[in-house]
């Protein structure tokens, strides 16, 4: 099985619990290993067969804006569940 691997991804986003945290972003950086659910995209070159890494951070990058997490383990969550769902990868690491 092929793994995309997205290393030191760092957004700046509010995460945490205290007051400071909701107030102030933080730079958090974050590796992701993607399980590719074929290897069909090394036959054909075609971006349609694989998951397509640029959307996949941009899709990140629209989470960590649109939501506030008060635990980083909820926001690897959200990650694992975005990439896993929307991009169909049969597995993910996260890590923050």
């Amino acid at each position: 099985m092929d793994i995309i691997f997205i290393n030191e991804l760092r957004l700046s986003l509010k995460v945490g619990i205290y007051d400071w945290e909701r107030v102030a972003p933080q730079t958090v950086q974050f590796d992701l290993e993607i399980g590719l659910p074929g290897a069909r995209a090394a036959r054909t070159h075609s971006i349609d067969d694989t998951i397509d890494y640029a959307k996949v951070v941009s899709r990140i990058e629209a989470l960590t804006h649109e939501q506030h997490f008060p635990l980083v383990e909820k926001l690897a969550e959200a990650i694992a569940q975005l990439v896993t769902g929307e991009f169909r990868a049969p597995w993910v690491k996260v890590s923050v």
